[in-house]
């Protein structure tokens, strides 16, 4: 297998440049899909306590041909989940369904800014990784005061923050953001879920220029600008497409007219990190 290229983060710690996203693979299915992933390159899987399916990851991950060790496994802490001593026993329990005895790269899933407790599950992970229950810490939706406020009160800066982003909402200022600190910026719905971007002229054109499909043209795109997209593929069919797309290389104005889709409203949903809370 070809070796992915990697991200790296201010502390050393470095991510393959596209991983398994597994919302909605559950029970026998999801873990067969998740380690016939593992088996075909895959060698970062995400997942989330509230995606319900951290057991099927953790079979997924025991599995699969590959060996434990060359695999980073993702989970996130969710919102109601955001006190001190709910954190830190949502954060064993986590470690107990993937079947794990240290968890690669745990997330908190939104700040939840209202709740205004963003601070203690950041507090909480920072001592999980200091009792060695996980290796990395970081976050997922946050902006960049939420990042800077929980930096400025543990003193320990988060190694990735996981976002919304896709064509339609290219988030370049929060990109910069984070290269400027050493911060690896993943995608969330990489591809985005509105068939639309799909038949885009644009995407359709630069496509057919390099003989792949637009989806795979989407995925070429955040390597392109050094993201790590995590594209949910249920079949080896698509998870191989998707790995696929790694290796091409697209110009400087194929990227930018890629980029130029923005939309003002391009978010998939109405989640606004600013005021969006998760249960």
């Amino acid at each position: 297998m070809t070796a992915l290229p990697t991200r790296i983060a201010h502390n050393g710690f470095t991510l393959p440049a596209i991983g398994l996203g597994t919302y909605r693979l559950n029970g026998e299915a999801g873990a067969a899909a998740i380690a016939a992933g593992i088996d075909a390159g895959y060698r970062l899987v995400d997942s989330a306590f509230n995606y319900e399916n951290e057991g099927a990851v953790g079979r997924g991950v025991a599995d699969a041909k590959t060996d434990r060790t060359e695999v980073v496994v993702t989970t996130k802490l969710p919102g109601r989940h955001h006190p001190s001593e709910k954190a830190r026993t949502s954060i064993e329990e986590s470690r107990f369904r993937l079947g794990l005895d240290v968890t690669d790269l745990h997330l908190i899933h939104w700040p939840n800014p209202i709740q205004d407790e963003y601070v203690q599950a950041w507090a909480a992970l920072v001592d999980a990784q200091q009792r060695g229950l996980v290796r990395q810490i970081g976050v997922s939706n946050f902006l960049p005061e939420h990042l800077e406020r929980i930096e400025r009160e543990t003193g320990v800066r988060p190694v990735v923050n996981q976002i919304e982003l896709h064509p339609y909402f290219p988030q370049e200022e929060q990109i910069a953001y984070h290269r400027e600190h050493g911060i690896i910026t993943e995608a969330w719905s990489p591809i985005g879920r509105a068939k639309d971007l799909m038949n885009e002229q644009v995407i359709l054109e630069v496509a057919a220029a390099h003989d792949i499909s637009p989806a795979q043209t989407v995925l070429a795109w955040h390597v392109a600008r050094e993201i790590v997209a995590i594209p949910k593929a249920s079949s080896l069919e698509h998870q191989q497409a998707n790995l696929a797309a790694v290796s091409v290389v697209l110009d400087a104005a194929e990227v930018d007219a890629i980029t130029a889709l923005g939309r003002s409203n391009g978010r998939l949903f109405d989640a606004d990190p600013r005021t969006h809370e998760e249960s």
